[in-house]
C-alpha cells in the first residue's frame, strides 16, 4: 500500500509527473530477476519493520522505483519487458508493428483486478490492430490525393489530418484492448484498500481517462519537431552535410516522444477516485465511503 507522502506526490500532476519520469526509465528494463526480488524483500521487510541497519531512503526509493515499473499493480505479476511504459518509447516500430505493440502495452497495463478470456484479447487485438492500421493507411491515402488538389487545400490536409487521424487510432486500440472492463466492470475500493464491489461505470471513467492521455501523447510530437527542425536546417553545419538530416530528425521525434509520455500518462493519477453518488446502487449499499478509489491503468 502506499504511504501518505506518496499519496500526496501523486496527487498533483507535477508529483504525477516526477513519479512517473522515475517509472518510464529505460534503465529499469535491465534489471535482473534477482535484483527484482531483492527490491521486493527490501520493501516487504520496511513494511514489516524488519529493516537491516543501513538501510538508506534512497535505496528504499530507487527499491520502490523498480517495483512500480515492472510489477502490475493489480495481478502483483510481472509485465513482459516490451510492454512496459519503461519500454514504450525504446519499443517504439513503424506503424504496421506500432500500433501492434500499443496494443499489448494498453493490454499490459489495464486494470487487471477482473480476468480477460484469451478469446476476448484476441478480439480486442485483431480489432484495435486493424482499426489503427486502417485509419493510418487512411490518412496516407488521403494525404497522396491531396498532391492534386490546390495549395491551400493540400496545406490544411498535411498539416491538420495527421494529428485527429493519430488520436482516433489511438483511442480505438485503448477502447478495443480494454473492451472487458466495460462488460465485467472493475473493483473499486474503500479508504482501507477494501474491494467494496465491482463498477461498470468507474471502468468507463477508467478508458476514458486512459484514452485522453493517448490523445495527448501525440500532440508534441506534430508540433516540436518541425519547430526544432526548421532552426537546425539553417545551422551551416547541417546545409553542408544534408545526409544528417534525417538521423538528425529521427533523434529528435524520438526524445519528443520520450518527453510527452510522462507528460500524458500524469494527467490523472493511475488510482483515481471517483464519489459513490456516481456509481451504481449496489456499491453505495456496500460502504458507507464518500469516495472510492481504482486503478486507472496506464
Amino acid at each position: 500500500k502506499q504511504t501518505n507522502k506518496q499519496m500526496a506526490t501523486k496527487s498533483s500532476f507535477l508529483g504525477r509527473l516526477r513519479h512517473f519520469i522515475d517509472i518510464i526509465d529505460p534503465s529499469t528494463l535491465f534489471v535482473s530477476e534477482k535484483g527484482l526480488k531483492e527490491c521486493i524483500k527490501l520493501l516487504d521487510d520496511y513494511k514489516d519493520g524488519k529493516l537491516p541497519p543501513g538501510v538508506s531512503d534512497l535505496q528504499l526509493w530507487e527499491a520502490q522505483k523498480i517495483k512500480q515499473a515492472i510489477i502490475h499493480p493489480d495481478t502483483g505479476e510481472k509485465i513482459f519487458m516490451p510492454f512496459r511504459m519503461s519500454g514504450y518509447v525504446p519499443f517504439g516500430t513503424p506503424i504496421w508493428l506500432n500500433q501492434s505493440h500499443n496494443a499489448c502495452v494498453n493490454y499490459a497495463n489495464r486494470n487487471a483486478t477482473k480476468p480477460t478470456p484469451t478469446s476476448k484479447f484476441l478480439q480486442g487485438y485483431v480489432g484495435a490492430v486493424t482499426s489503427a492500421v486502417s485509419i493510418a493507411v487512411g490518412l496516407n491515402v488521403l494525404i497522396q490525393k491531396a498532391n492534386k488538389l490546390s495549395p491551400a487545400t493540400r496545406m490544411i490536409i498535411q498539416r491538420f489530418v495527421p494529428f485527429p487521424a493519430v488520436a482516433c487510432a489511438n483511442i480505438c486500440n485503448v477502447g478495443l484492448m480494454r473492451h472487458n472492463e466495460l462488460s465485467e466492470g472493475i473493483d473499486v475500493l474503500d479508504n482501507n484498500g477494501n474491494v467494496v464491489g465491482s463498477s461498470k461505470t468507474a471502468a468507463k471513467h477508467a478508458i476514458m481517462e486512459t484514452a485522453f492521455t493517448r490523445v495527448v501523447l501525440p500532440m508534441p510530437i506534430f508540433v516540436l519537431p518541425p519547430i526544432i527542425m526548421s532552426y537546425l536546417e539553417r545551422l551551416r553545419f547541417l546545409q553542408s552535410n544534408r545526409r544528417l538530416l534525417l538521423p538528425i530528425h529521427s533523434v529528435v521525434c524520438l526524445v519528443t516522444f520520450g518527453l510527452s509520455l510522462p507528460v500524458a500518462i500524469s494527467l490523472f493519477p493511475q488510482m483515481s477516485q471517483i464519489e459513490v453518488s456516481r456509481l451504481e446502487p449496489e456499491i453505495a449499499m456496500a460502504t458507507d465511503c464518500k469516495v472510492v478509489t481504482y486503478n486507472k491503468g496506464l
